[in-house]
Formats: structure tokens, C-alpha cells, sequence
């Protein structure tokens, strides 16, 4: 949680974009067998290499489970909830998308305004303060398994 956190500060404050996904004991294994395989040990250095823009998984999510990073450049479904705001876009649609067909919990960060947000069971809470991203991802991970 400490690595995951570490990153999405950093990618915050370098308003690099990216989505992990973690937890989710259901629905994920098909987005992970179509993402690319990579089985490491989770650091923020990885992460941050990951969703820097130029390197080739950079569009898509990272998908993490005990504390491993399973795959990465995987693509989720995107949410068809009506009433979002049309400013939220692509990687918040999916992290959205992805929690509304699996108990996962997702993490994005915005490349436009750095802002970290997550989402869960569907709903997405935006604007998250950085220093709170490592308290709510534990309370939430342990919550969800």
C-alpha cells in the first residue's frame, strides 16, 4: 500500500496519469490475461516507469494483487452510468467501469489536473488529498477482503 501510495503521489505531482486496480477477487483474470503479463513486485518506481507517457503500457491499467503487479496496458469497460459529469474522462470512466463488474478497488490519477480519485463498487470519489491516499487504500483493501 506504502508503494502504490508513494506512487500516485509522485505521479500526481508530475500530473502523470495512470489507473491501478487492487483487490478484487472477482471479474479481473480476463482484463489481466489481456493486459501484458508481468508478475513483479509492486514499487513506486515501477509504477511511476509504467504510466510515464512514451512507454508503451501507459494507457492502460495496472492490475495489482498481493503485492504483486499482475499485468499491465489492460483495458476495462467503461461505465455507461448516466449523469457523470462529461468532464470526467476516460481512465476515471474505467476505474468506474471496472468496479461496477468486480468487488476491485481503482485508483486514478488525472494527467490533466494531477487530482488522485477512486472508486469503488461503481461510485468514484474524486479530488482525494495525497497524503490521504495511503490510509484509504489500507481501510479499503482490508474492508474488501
Amino acid at each position: 500500500d506504502r508503494e502504490v501510495a508513494g506512487a500516485l503521489r509522485t505521479m500526481s505531482g508530475h500530473k502523470v496519469g495512470g489507473l491501478s486496480t487492487s483487490g478484487g477477487e472477482l471479474g479481473l483474470k480476463s482484463y489481466a490475461e489481456g493486459g501484458t503479463r508481468l508478475d513483479a513486485e509492486v514499487s513506486a518506481q515501477l509504477l511511476y516507469a509504467i504510466f510515464w507517457p512514451g512507454s508503451p503500457l501507459h494507457d492502460g491499467a495496472v492490475i495489482i494483487r498481493n503485492q504483486r503487479i499482475v499485468a499491465a496496458g489492460c483495458l476495462f469497460p467503461l461505465t455507461e452510468k448516466p449523469g457523470l459529469d462529461p468532464t470526467v474522462g476516460t481512465r476515471h470512466r474505467a476505474a468506474i467501469g471496472v468496479t461496477e463488474e468486480s468487488d476491485a478497488v481503482s485508483l486514478v490519477v488525472s494527467e490533466e489536473t494531477g487530482r488522485i480519485s477512486v472508486a469503488v463498487r461503481g461510485q468514484i470519489t474524486q479530488n482525494l488529498e495525497p497524503q490521504r491516499v495511503q490510509e484509504l487504500l489500507t481501510d479499503l483493501l482490508m474492508a474488501a477482503g
